[in-house]
């Protein structure tokens, strides 16, 4: 079991993805980070798939476009950490 998981909610924000993500990557190897792709149209999606498939720490979920709650309730099915954190898909 990881410590931490990490939800990252992402709608067309492919242009903060790979800052926000490489961030969140410096936080150790005990984390898991859940990209939670909610209908993006703009690439978001593809650029979370190339991400797990680069780090084993990384997994993608896609979804029709719900809303960040609905994405936000995603992330936290999927997690295994003891601690749940959300982030924002253009947070650093």
């Amino acid at each position: 079991m990881k410590l931490l998981s990490i939800a990252v909610p992402c709608y067309n924000s492919a242009a903060y993805m790979e800052h926000c993500v490489d961030t969140l990557l410096q936080g150790g190897d005990d984390i898991e980070i859940i990209l939670v792709d909610d209908g993006s149209t703009d690439g978001s999606g593809a650029i979370c798939d190339d991400f797990a498939c680069r780090d084993e720490r990384i997994k993608v979920i896609h979804q029709k476009n719900s809303g960040v709650s609905a994405a936000r309730n995603a992330g936290l099915n999927a997690m295994r950490g003891a601690y749940l954190l959300f982030v924002d898909g253009d947070d650093t």
